[in-house]
């Protein structure tokens, strides 16, 4: 049986999804849990892999069991043997041919950022803290740029194994709700970094280094150089990917 699940993480303790030979992830939790629960040994497929310190909301996942099981239940057995920062949202049964990451026709990412002079210790897990006061019209205007179909080479994290840059981005927005700004992109898919390193760049637009007129002019360039520096990890949360 093929099951997929959605589930939800805090990224804060995790060396990102993929299993690593030293350090904690995501995919390395699920597969020991199902190890235990069934004594089977299967692999964890993620629509995205999310890297250290990225939260997620709605991450899909899927994997094949020898023996079957009420989703339910495997939901149930699942949260029980996985821990506190990790849980699932639901479980049920798909196609064989389901895959996550190929099937997939958009995912959304948010970023959130703590836009005040002091830092709050709710969301410091969570957003990103800045505390000069950002220019929210021109950073919306920034954000306005990347609508449409790219090359976001400029975007682009060194080691990314894409085939190639070019991206749809159907959403990218800013909301503002007190002092938490939150920016929502959501796009056909992502390169590796993609979001933090557009997220860099609108904190520099709003901090007025540079004019919101600069975001074309950094997509034409196809230069990672042109662009601004990795926003942190810890603001970035994978909110859903869609089918």
């Amino acid at each position: 049986m093929r099951f997929k699940l959605v589930i939800e993480y805090d990224g804060t303790e995790y060396h990102g999804w993929q299993v690593q030979p030293n350090g904690r992830t995501i995919q390395g939790e699920l597969e020991q849990a199902l190890h235990r629960m069934r004594g089977e040994t299967t692999r964890v497929v993620a629509a995205g892999r999310t890297d250290a310190g990225v939260h997620a909301a709605g991450q899909v996942v899927s994997f094949t069991l020898e023996r079957s099981i009420a989703p339910d239940t495997l939901a149930a057995a699942l949260n029980a043997l996985t821990p506190r920062d990790l849980s699932i949202r639901s479980a049920e049964v798909v196609a064989d041919e389901f895959d996550p990451r190929r099937g997939a026709v958009s995912r959304v990412y948010l970023y959130r950022i703590w836009n005040a002079s002091w830092a709050s210790p709710f969301w410091r897990r969570y957003a990103c803290h800045v505390r000069c006061r950002l220019n929210m019209e021109a950073m919306r205007a920034a954000a306005a740029t990347l609508i449409g179909e790219h090359d976001f080479t400029s975007f682009r994290a060194a080691g990314c194994d894409a085939a190639h840059a070019r991206r749809q981005v159907l959403r990218s927005r800013l909301d503002i709700d007190g002092s938490l700004v939150v920016y929502t992109i959501e796009a056909n898919a992502f390169l590796r970094c993609m979001v933090r390193n557009i997220v860099g760049t609108l904190l520099e637009v709003g901090r007025g280094t540079r004019n919101s007129a600069d975001v074309g002019e950094i997509l034409a360039a196809r230069d990672r150089t042109c662009a601004g520096p990795t926003a942190p990890p810890h603001g970035l949360c994978l909110a859903e990917v869609k089918y």
